[in-house]
């Protein structure tokens, strides 16, 4: 029964759940309230049918109420719909992408922070620890008045999103599959005797992606996986960037990467339009093909597909404010941006400053 629930038996549970115990007239009229044209015989027809399914109960004299099994149902009905959303919001943001990485013009995905406004110098200060390294450039945007802000005291500090590169892509016609989320080891300028390396290192790419710690498909999650690995507090970004400004770097970072899985026979452009844009917007890149080793998230793709991790700077900016305790609210999947309106961050620290 559980698989065969529409939306409308989904809304009928949650009106029990919410008004329960409660009668078969008032829940016909309050589901015309919520715009279904609904006769009393089909609500009734329902009913039944939730009360066989266990989901609901009748309680003499009172309506229906839900069962604990009814109350499960609703719940994983809402994470289904939950799940469902954003994977609609990434396919609406990956086809809306109009950036192109030769000329540097057109839409980015934005990923977006708010943060207090005594707080925005040190959040930018904080991110400094990306500038001269390789994933250089670090380009991010300001805004001192938001509108959704959390309050009119935040200002809200933009940078590029990894499904970015996924729209540029698209915009050629290179079918892309968005696989996994996960966290892998990176270094700037790893030493090959000192760190292992699952494949051939890249460094041009941005760094290096060393190897897959974790991954996770998003699979019943109800929000974007990058926010769930950001909300766990999985990046350690500082250790090796740190190093590589003149700190100690026997530690790799901990860095969140998404993979996609491409077409073989469009490897050469896929590949020339990621490292064109990772030069422009930053962040690193690994790109590998099936037959290769590398960081591969799993299992090596078939033989009729590549294998793309990027790790953006949107990302990064999260994690590395969301860490530092400066992120209010944060948003990884924010919405469209012009790629005017973002400048080098040191620009912008000299700006704000």
């Amino acid at each position: 029964m559980s698989e065969n629930l529409d939306r409308r038996a989904y809304d009928l549970l949650r009106l029990i759940d919410g008004h329960g115990p409660i009668g078969s007239i008032r829940l016909v009229d309050l589901l015309r309230r919520h715009g279904y044209s609904i006769k009393d015989r089909t609500v009734r027809l329902m009913l039944s049918d939730l009360d066989e399914a266990g989901f609901t109960e009748k309680i003499s004299g009172k309506g229906r109420r839900l069962t604990p099994k009814g109350r499960s149902e609703l719940e994983r009905g809402h994470v289904s719909g939950r799940l469902e959303q954003v994977r609609e919001r990434i396919t609406t943001l990956t086809g809306q992408v109009t950036y192109d990485p030769i000329e540097d013009t057109g839409e980015v995905v934005a990923c977006a922070v708010d943060v207090h406004e005594s707080d925005l110098q040190n959040a930018l200060d904080t991110l400094s620890v990306l500038n001269n390294t390789p994933l250089d450039p670090v380009p991010v945007a300001v805004d001192r008045e938001p509108i959704d802000a959390v309050s009119d005291e935040h200002a809200r500090v933009y940078a590029p999103s990894s499904i970015t590169l996924d729209g540029v892509l698209l915009s050629r016609g290179i079918n892309i599959e968005l696989q996994t989320a996960g966290i892998v080891e990176y270094h700037p300028d790893p030493d090959p005797e000192a760190f292992s390396h699952d494949g051939d290192l890249v460094p041009d790419n941005g760094g290096a992606v060393l190897r897959y710690i974790d991954a996770i498909s998003g699979e019943g999650s109800t929000m974007d996986v990058t926010s769930l690995l950001i909300e766990a507090g999985r990046p350690s970004i500082r250790p090796a960037l740190d190093g590589n400004n003149g700190g100690a770097s026997d530690s790799p970072s901990l860095l969140v990467v998404d993979n996609r899985e491409y077409p073989l026979t469009r490897y050469d452009e896929a590949e020339d339009l990621a490292v064109e844009t990772r030069d422009q917007l930053g962040g690193v890149i690994d790109i590998r093909k099936p037959r290769e080793d590398g960081p591969f998230p799993s299992e090596k793709p078939s033989w009729e597909f590549a294998s793309m991790t990027y790790g953006a700077v949107g990302e990064l900016v999260i994690a590395l404010l969301v860490g530092d305790s400066y992120a209010d609210s944060w948003e990884t999947l924010y919405g469209l941006v012009p790629r005017s309106s973002f400048e080098p961050l040191p620009a912008v620290r000299a700006r704000e400053s």
